[in-house]
C-alpha cells in the first residue's frame, strides 16, 4: 500500500512537471496569485500553505517544491500551476470530505468503539477522504476482531459519492464466530501441575458452563491477563527468576479452533534472608517497620513486597507526603537461593491542598458535599482523610459512584487540588404510584419523599397511601446537619388506620395518630446515637369473633335473648356428659337417645353450662390508649454505599419504652446487623441477623398484642407467607343456635359431637302436654377453626446470602442477585394455655428456607423477587414458593 501511494505521488509530480514544461514556463516575478477549483477549502488555507508569495521571483523548480508543500496538506488529489502574464494561477482538485460513516453487522464490538478505532486510523466524519486510509481502516477493524478471536471476520467497504465533493462510507461487517480453545498446554513446569496452573486462567477449554461464561472463547487480551496471573502466581511463591519464554497460538485451517502453548522456565524457590530500610525517614524507623509484611526466612513473595510499598506510601501520605515513593529493591543471591530486600523511601516534599473541587453534582449544592469533607483546604494533604471523605460521600446515598483525583497545581511542587467527581442518582420521588404486593394487595399512594430535598441534603416526606390493609397520612422532616458539627434533628406526624386481618394477622384494626421529635449525635466517623420522644393515641377495634387473647369468650350470641333462657316452658337444657335428674342423680350417657328423651321432664340444665369467659387484653386494659414512647438508639455503618452495599458492615441497637404514666407500660429491645465478606471481586457473602425482645412493666402484663413481633416473608424468612410464623391465636367461642327436630336422632348426634361443651333447649308445646316443638340448640363452638398468626415478644432471625453477578449485566450497582439460606421464628415467653404453635425460645423450632432472590432498583422503586423452598415447615406453617414486591428490597 505504501509503494502504491508513493507511485501515485511520483506520477502526479511527473505529470505536473510535464505540464509546466509544455507551457514553457520561464522564471517571473509574481504580481498576484489566483487560486481556482476550491469548493470547501478556503483560499486563505492555500495561501498559508503556499511557500511563495506576491513579489517573489519563481522558477519551475520553486513551483515543483511548492506543489510538494501543498500535497503534504492532504487536501488535494492534483495541483497545477500556470501563468497568466505575471499572475500565478494555482488550480487545485480537492479531495472529497467524509459526510457520514455507516457501520452495519457489528454486535460483538460496539459501533462507538469501532468509530474510535477508525478515528485513530484517520477516518472520521468531517475529515478528508483518502483511499489509502480506507484500506488501512479495513486492516484496523480486522485487527480489532482478531484480538477477540474472530479470525474469520470480514470487512467490506463502499464509497458513495455525494454532492458538493463529499462521500459517504458504508462499512459492512461480517463478524464471523469466535474461535474456541481446544487445548492449553504448559511446557516446562514441574513444581505445579498443568491442572493447577490452568485453573488460574480465565481462558479455558469448553466446559458445561462455557455457554454462560464464554471462557472457551479465545481473546488476545484475556490471554495476556492470564499470563500475568501465571507470572504472579510463581513470583508470589518464591520463584523470583520465573519467566515465560514464549507463547504460541495455533489456529486450525478452518479458523474455528485454537491451540495455546505456553513455555515457562520456573527456576528455583528463593527465601528472604534480610529486610532493610533506606532513604529519607520522615517517621521513626520503628514506626516504619510496623508496615513491613516481608520478614526474614519467609519464602519470597512479590505481592508482599508490593503491599509493603503501598502501606508505607499510604502512611507517608497521611503525613502530607502525597508523592512519596517507596521501592522494594531485591538483591538476588543465586548461589544460596536467597533474596535481600531493601525498601528505599523517598518522601518528596510535603504537599498541601490548595482547593477542593466537585464535579457532576448538578442537583446537590456544594455545601452538602463540602460538609462531609475530612480533608481541609490549606491543610497538609492526608490520603486517609481524602479517602474517608470519598467514602462519606458514597454513604449519603445520593450518588451512584464517587471518584477522587489529586492533580498537582501547575508551577508548584508542593500544592495539589482534590477533585471529587460524583455521579448523581435518584434519592427520592415526587409521584402518584400504583403498585402491588402479595401481602398488601393493590397499593395506591401519592408521595413526596426526598432524602436530598432540592439538593440541600435535608429529608422531607409527605405521603398519602392506601392499600388493602392500611390507610396512612404522614409528614416528616429531618435535617442531618441541624448544627455544624453534625447533630441532626427531625420531626414527624402521622395518622394510620390498619386492618391487620388482611395481612394474615389476627382480627383487629388500629386507628393511630401521633407525632415525634428526634435528635442524632455523631460519636465517631461511623457511629451515632439517637434520641426520640413522641406521643401516640391508639384505638383498637375488634372484628367479628376476635380471638380469645384479645377479647375473652365464649359469650352469648345475639340470637339468644335472656327471655329465651328464663321462659318456664324452655327450662330443659342438656349438657353433654353431665346429665342429672330432679333427684340430682348423674346420667353419664353422652348421646341423646329416645329413652333419654322420654325422661326429658325430669332433666334440667346443669349449672355452669354457660360459662364466664377468661378475660382478654382489651377486657383488662380497655380499647383506647395514649402512650409516650421514648427511644434510645445506637447505629454504626461501615458500608461502602448507601444502597445495595457490597462491602463493609452495619449494625444498630435500639431500646424503646413508654414512659411511666402512659396508659400502657412496655419496652422493646431490637438489634439489627449485617456483614459483607468478599470472596472475589464479584462474589460476596452477606450475613444478616435481627433479634428483638419486648415485655410489659408496671401495671401492664406482657407486651401489648398490637406491638408483637412477626416473622415470615421478605426481610425475614422467605418461603413462608408474610407474618405467618410463630404463635397463633385461639379462635373465639360463641354460643350458637340451631333448630333441631327431636325425632331426628342423626341430627341430635351430630350436634352432640360438635364440641365438648354444648346445651340445647327443648321448646314445649303448651297446647299438647308432653309434646315438644323443634329444639333450639345452644352450644359454645369455635366460629373459626383456623387460628390466626398472633406474633410474639421474642424474634430471632438470620440469613446467609451469596451475592453473585448476573451474566451480561454491565452496571450491577442497581441490581442484586443472591442465593440465600434464611432462618428464624418468633416466640412467646408467656404462651396462653389454648394457643396453637406457641413456644418459648427453642432453637429446635427455628424455621429454615433456601432459594434465590433478585432486587432491581428501577425507576418505579425497588423490584424484588424470590423463589424459596421451606426446609422444615410443619402443618401449622403457611409456605409460599414465589414472592415479589414493588418498593421493598432484601
Amino acid at each position: 500500500m505504501q509503494y502504491r501511494t508513493l507511485l501515485l505521488f511520483v506520477l502526479s509530480l511527473c505529470l505536473f512537471s510535464g505540464s509546466l514544461r509544455a507551457q514553457g514556463m520561464e522564471p517571473f516575478t509574481i504580481n498576484d496569485i489566483r487560486v481556482e477549483g476550491l469548493q470547501r477549502i478556503t483560499a486563505g488555507s492555500v495561501f498559508n500553505a503556499l511557500p511563495v508569495s506576491v513579489g517573489d521571483r519563481v522558477s519551475q523548480g520553486m513551483l515543483v517544491s511548492a506543489a510538494k508543500t501543498l500535497f503534504k496538506t492532504g487536501n488535494f488529489d492534483d495541483i497545477q500551476f500556470s501563468r497568466d502574464e505575471n499572475i500565478l494561477v494555482v488550480t487545485v482538485f480537492e479531495r472529497p470530505s467524509i459526510s457520514e460513516i455507516e457501520i452495519e453487522g457489528n454486535k460483538a464490538i460496539e459501533t462507538e468503539a469501532l468509530l474510535d478505532g477508525l478515528k485513530g486510523a484517520g477516518l472520521a466524519v468531517g475529515r478528508v477522504f483518502k483511499r489509502s486510509t480506507l484500506e488501512g481502516m479495513g486492516l484496523e477493524l480486522q485487527r480489532q476482531y482478531v484480538s477477540q478471536g474472530r479470525y474469520d471476520a470480514k470487512i467490506d467497504s463502499e464509497v458513495i459519492e455525494q454532492p458538493r465533493n463529499r462521500v459517504a462510507v458504508n462499512i459492512n461487517v461480517n463478524e464471523g464466530s469466535v474461535a474456541k480453545i481446544k487445548h492449553i498446554n504448559i511446557v516446562g513446569n514441574s513444581a505445579h501441575s498443568d491442572e493447577d496452573l490452568i485453573d488460574l486462567f480465565e481462558l479455558n477449554t469448553t466446559g458445561w458452563l462455557s455457554f454462560i461464561s464464554g471462557n472457551d472463547k479465545y481473546s488476545k487480551e484475556k490471554l495476556s491477563g492470564d499470563l500475568e496471573t501465571l507470572e504472579s502466581f510463581y513470583k508470589d511463591r518464591g520463584y523470583i527468576r520465573f519467566a515465560i519464554d514464549s507463547t504460541q497460538v495455533a489456529i486450525t485451517p478452518d479458523r474455528d479452533a485454537v491451540y495455546i502453548t505456553v513455555n515457562v522456565n520456573e527456576g528455583v524457590e528463593y527465601k528472604v534472608n534480610e529486610v532493610t530500610l533506606g532513604g529519607d525517614f520522615i517517621l521513626e524507623e520503628d514506626e516504619m517497620r510496623r508496615y513491613l509484611i516481608v520478614a526474614e526466612d519467609q519464602t519470597f513473595s512479590q505481592i508482599r513486597v508490593t503491599r509493603t510499598e503501598e502501606f508505607i506510601t499510604n502512611r507517608l501520605g497521611d503525613e502530607g507526603y502525597t508523592f512519596a515513593e517507596v521501592s522494594g529493591i531485591p538483591e538476588i543471591d543465586d548461589e544460596n537461593n536467597t533474596v535481600a530486600i531493601k525498601f528505599f523511601v523517598d518522601p518528596g516534599k510535603r504537599t498541601y491542598v490548595r482547593r477542593i473541587n466537585f464535579r457532576g453534582n448538578t442537583k446537590t449544592v456544594d455545601e452538602v458535599l463540602r460538609r462531609e469533607m475530612r480533608q481541609m483546604e490549606s491543610a497538609p494533604a492526608a490520603r486517609a482523610k481524602i479517602e474517608q471523605s470519598r467514602i462519606r460521600l458514597e454513604r449519603l446515598g445520593y450518588f451512584k459512584e464517587v471518584k477522587v483525583e489529586t492533580p498537582e497545581v501547575p508551577g508548584s511542587d508542593d500544592l495539589i487540588d482534590v477533585e471529587y467527581e460524583v455521579e448523581e442518582q435518584t434519592s427520592g420521588s415526587i409521584s402518584a404510584s400504583l403498585g402491588y404486593a402479595q401481602d398488601a394487595g393493590l397499593l395506591l399512594s401519592a408521595n413526596l419523599q426526598q432524602n436530598n430535598f432540592l439538593g440541600t441534603g435535608k429529608r422531607v416526606g409527605i405521603g398519602v397511601s392506601n392499600s388493602r390493609f392500611q390507610t396512612s397520612y404522614n409528614l416528616s422532616y429531618s435535617d442531618p446537619y441541624y448544627t455544624e458539627d453534625g447533630v441532626s434533628r427531625g420531626f414527624s406526624v402521622f395518622y394510620r388506620k390498619t386492618d391487620l386481618d388482611e395481612i394474615n394477622i389476627s382480627r383487629f384494626s388500629t386507628d393511630t395518630f401521633g407525632g415525634a421529635m428526634s435528635f442524632g449525635y455523631p460519636i465517631s466517623e461511623t457511629e451515632s446515637l439517637g434520641f426520640s420522644m413522641g406521643i401516640n393515641n391508639t384505638k383498637i377495634t375488634t372484628g367479628d369473633f376476635a380471638v380469645r387473647e384479645i377479647i375473652g369468650s365464649p359469650r352469648i350470641n345475639d340470637n339468644i335473648g335472656a327471655e329465651d333462657l328464663a321462659n318456664p316452658s324452655a327450662r330443659y337444657f342438656i349438657e353433654k356428659g353431665v346429665f342429672e335428674d330432679s333427684d340430682g342423680n348423674g346420667i353419664l350417657d353422652t348421646v341423646v337417645t329416645a329413652p333419654v328423651l322420654g325422661l326429658i321432664d325430669d332433666l334440667r340444665m346443669v349449672p355452669g353450662a354457660i360459662v364466664d369467659p377468661i378475660p382478654g387484653f382489651l377486657d383488662e386494659n380497655g380499647t383506647r390508649f395514649t402512650n409516650f414512647p421514648f427511644t434510645l438508639s445506637w447505629r454504626q455503618s461501615k458500608l461502602n454505599r448507601g444502597l445495595l452495599a457490597t462491602r463493609g458492615s452495619s449494625q444498630s441497637l435500639s431500646f424503646e419504652f413508654t414512659v411511666p404514666g402512659s396508659d400502657l407500660e412496655y419496652f422493646k429491645l431490637q438489634y439489627d446487623g449485617q456483614l459483607f465478606v468478599p470472596i472475589t471481586n464479584n462474589w460476596t457473602l452477606r450475613f444478616r441477623t435481627q433479634l428483638a425482645y419486648g415485655d410489659g412493666y408496671g401495671s401492664t402484663q406482657g407486651l401489648p398484642f398490637f406491638e408483637n413481633f412477626y416473622s415470615g416473608g421478605f426481610g425475614s424468612v422467605r418461603g413462608f407467607k408474610n407474618n405467618t410464623l410463630g404463635p397463633r391465636s385461639t379462635p373465639a367461642l360463641r354460643y350458637a343456635t340451631d333448630e333441631i327436630d327431636p325425632t331426628n336422632r342423626e341430627q341430635i348426634t351430630t350436634v352432640a359431637q360438635r364440641d365438648q361443651r354444648f346445651a340445647y333447649e327443648l321448646l314445649a308445646d303448651p297446647n299438647n302436654p308432653g309434646q315438644f316443638l323443634n329444639q333450639l340448640a345452644v352450644a359454645p363452638a369455635f366460629v373459626n377453626d383456623d387460628p390466626d398468626p398472633f406474633g410474639g415478644n421474642v424474634q430471632i432471625e438470620g440469613s446467609m446470602e451469596l451475592l453473585f453477578p448476573l451474566p451480561f449485566i454491565k452496571d450491577r450497582r442497581s441490581l442484586r442477585s443472591a442465593f440465600f439460606l434464611d432462618v428464624g421464628n418468633v416466640f412467646n415467653t408467656e404462651c396462653g394455655a389454648t394457643q396453637v404453635n406457641c413456644f418459648d425460645v427453642d432453637t429446635d423450632e427455628l424455621r429454615y428456607s433456601v432459594g434465590v432472590g433478585l432486587t432491581w432498583i428501577s425507576g418505579f422503586g425497588p423490584l424484588t423477587f424470590s423463589l424459596a423452598k421451606a426446609l422444615n415447615d410443619t402443618p401449622e406453617d403457611e409456605t409460599e414458593v414465589f414472592q415479589f414486591s414493588l418498593g421493598r428490597s432484601f
